[in-house]
């Protein structure tokens, strides 16, 4: 028997509903680097740089990290120029050029690239 697509054939398919206060097994997960997964679930880290060909992740969303969730409060697509200095404290990154390195692993990034910004906070699992 084969395998059958599920890539919608060309049609865009929707992120997949997280409603609020749902449980984790209910949720989509995120990836994060094992250096960064504990610092998003404690907080410290707030912001997401993601070089997507379409967003896979929703604003009000709840997605698995790891053993915890996270929220996405704001997601927008800008030139990774618009990245500030203060994004790159709350990705949780030392400069622009390692948040640059951290993110193109799905290809090059210039100035000009467009990124995904996403700005998320961790849930509690009694939120």
């Amino acid at each position: 028997m084969q395998a059958r697509c599920q890539c919608g054939a060309g049609r865009p398919t929707p992120p997949t509903r997280a409603a609020r206060g749902a449980s984790p097994a209910s949720v989509r997960d995120v990836e994060f680097s094992r250096e960064l997964r504990n610092d998003v679930l404690a907080g410290d880290i707030t912001l997401s740089v993601r070089l997507w060909k379409r967003p896979q992740v929703k604003e009000g969303g709840r997605y698995r990290v790891g053993p915890g969730v996270i929220e996405v409060d704001a997601i927008e697509l800008v030139p990774f120029a618009a990245i500030t200095e203060a994004d790159v404290r709350r990705a949780g990154e030392p400069d622009r050029e390692t948040l640059r390195e951290r993110a193109a692993h799905a290809g090059p990034i210039d100035e000009d690239t467009l990124v995904y910004r996403i700005e998320l906070h961790a849930v509690r699992l009694e939120d």
